[in-house]
């Protein structure tokens, strides 16, 4: 029986998918949570251990202080632990990613300087680490876009129009990214040019350097900002096949300079006349509850598939010819969560196969910039695209989400 030290957020959404499937699989899971280990009863498992996944130097040593037994494979559930897992993957002497090539996909300004070096489309783009700086990149011609640099799920990410839009969004940025990790004090800001286009996401698993595709996802709403809220993807893609192969051709090759060779991925790309501009990779499946898309058309989920591959089991022979989406039930408003109401009426719009709400009532909620959350997730299957996507938004438009706004001091 393989052992796998699985890394897991302490309140992530697919931690249940990740045990449910490691049990199917017959893998024997230790699980390490980043340190809120409050929160860990709800996985049905105890971890072997918490500690603090955004100081992964420290983390190591605790981890490997309280490891009693071999293990076969690291892995990170999410980004939070992967720096993480690829540190403890070197002291283990266990294959995988190392700590370097992870680090150069999970940093935004290093990302960007590893698609200018190679040659990839990329938007013009600079480091923001001080005043002076950060008056220089003003200079440029607006809209720009300024992010954190190693946060995800669209936190710390604002378009901006102005020199005073900018200058709000950089001490707004600061503030999220202070209080999201620490020691980012040197860290700085990325600000790059706006990119515009449709906007798309691709699935894959690499070996030995190699991509295999596992989907290609369209989000139809636009993504101009001033956040970037993501909220719908559905597969198959509608792209041309030809922009297919372009787009899984730049996630390789941004992949194997890096230095990733190995695992699930999930990269992000806007698509316009100039051709494919990526985003980002990140060294994972696709987050929140969004992998459970894939079992409607590989005949299982992304947590499956990412454990398998972890431990060398068979991955999917195939994709059917269903199509799928899911939508993520955005937080309209800053407050706290009550509730969700029309939920059977939702349930009952055809081909929608599932509506989950994660939200607990109660829960204070923020929508991006700030928040990197979703009150839950709506799931799909139709014959077409289209009508998969019409599902989402018919049964997206049957419920009514209710925030109680938080009252001023």
């Amino acid at each position: 029986m393989p052992r796998l030290l699985l890394l897991l957020p302490a309140a992530g959404y697919a931690n249940q998918d990740f045990i449910a499937a490691a049990a199917r699989l017959d893998i024997d899971l230790v699980t390490c949570a980043d340190h809120c280990h409050q929160l860990a009863p709800g996985w049905g498992l105890p971890p072997l251990m918490s500690v603090p996944f955004d100081q992964p130097e420290v983390a190591r040593q605790q981890v490997l202080n309280a490891l009693t037994q071999p293990v076969d494979a690291v892995l990170a559930a999410d980004d939070h632990g992967a720096a993480l897992a690829a540190a403890l993957r070197v002291a283990l002497q266990l294959p995988g990613n190392l700590p370097e090539a992870v680090a150069a996909l999970t940093d935004k300004l290093r990302f960007r300087q590893l698609q200018q070096a190679i040659g990839l489309l990329h938007p013009v783009f600079s480091s923001i680490h001080d005043d002076d700086a950060a008056a220089a990149a003003v200079a440029r011609v607006f809209p720009l876009v300024v992010k954190a640099r190693r946060l995800n799920a669209s936190r710390g990410v604002i378009r901006v129009d102005n020199a005073a839009q900018f200058a709000r969004a950089v001490t707004q940025i600061k503030r999220i990214q202070a209080r999201a990790q620490r020691d980012t004090g040197a860290l700085g800001l990325l600000v790059e040019a706006f990119i515009p286009g449709v906007e798309v996401a691709l699935d894959g698993v690499l070996a030995h350097g190699a991509l295999r595709v596992l989907a290609v996802f369209d989000k139809p709403d636009p993504l101009d900002g001033p956040y970037f809220e993501e909220t719908l993807f559905i597969t198959p893609s509608r792209l041309p096949a030809a922009t297919q192969h372009e787009l899984a051709a730049a996630v390789q090759r941004v992949c194997v300079a890096a230095g990733v060779s190995d695992g699930v991925v999930h990269a992000e790309a806007r698509i316009n006349a100039a051709g494919v501009w990526l985003l980002e990779i990140a060294p994972r499946g696709i987050g929140g509850l969004c992998g459970r898309v894939l079992a409607a058309t590989l005949g299982m989920g992304s947590a499956e598939i990412v454990l398998r591959h972890a431990v060398g089991l068979p991955l999917p022979a195939s994709v059917n010819d269903a199509a799928a989406g899911v939508m993520m039930v955005l937080v309209p408003a800053s407050g706290i969560f009550r509730g969700v109401d029309g939920l059977d009426a939702a349930r009952a719009v055809p081909d929608i196969t599932g509506i989950e709400i994660t939200a607990l009532a109660g829960q204070l909620m923020a929508p991006p910039p700030e928040g990197a959350g979703y009150l839950g997730f709506i799931f799909s299957r139709a014959a077409t695209p289209q009508q998969a996507e019409a599902a989402l938004r018919a049964a997206h438009a049957a419920l009514a989400v209710r925030i109680q706004p938080l009252v001023e001091p």
